[in-house]
């Protein structure tokens, strides 16, 4: 008697994460079911339109966001953002440069210097 092999599951908040979406603005059949790995690779391969959208409009995570804005999800808590931010939203901020967006950019770009500096002495 051979055993049957489950597929590997994961919880949609860790789908969404993995998908770099907000699981909040995701559909209800998405949030309420376990994602196996085949799911997963089927919408990274070939994106449903809800999906595309998502990733395109947001809201975006705050991973995301802060990729977006090109500071740490620490620089955007300082800054008190603490929300799901859609791209509009982001592409304001940008747009109006606040002097805390300079700032955490510039701190940022300082931490990715002094990495690359260690990662250099060790090699």
């Amino acid at each position: 008697m051979t055993a049957r092999k489950t597929p590997q599951t994961m919880k949609p908040a860790t789908a969404a994460k993995k998908l770099g979406v907000y699981l909040q603005a995701t559909p209800a059949e998405f949030q309420e079911g376990a994602v196996s790995r085949d799911e997963l690779n089927a919408l990274q391969a070939d994106p449903p339109e809800w999906l595309r959208e998502l990733r395109r409009t947001g809201p975006h995570p705050r991973p995301v966001v802060a990729a977006k804005l090109g500071v740490s999800i620490s620089g955007l808590a300082r800054a008190g953002i603490t929300e799901a931010l859609t791209t509009d939203e982001i592409e304001a901020i940008k747009s109006e440069n606040p002097d805390w967006l300079e700032h955490e950019r510039a701190t940022q770009a300082d931490v990715r210097r002094q990495a690359a500096e260690l990662r250099n002495k060790t090699d």
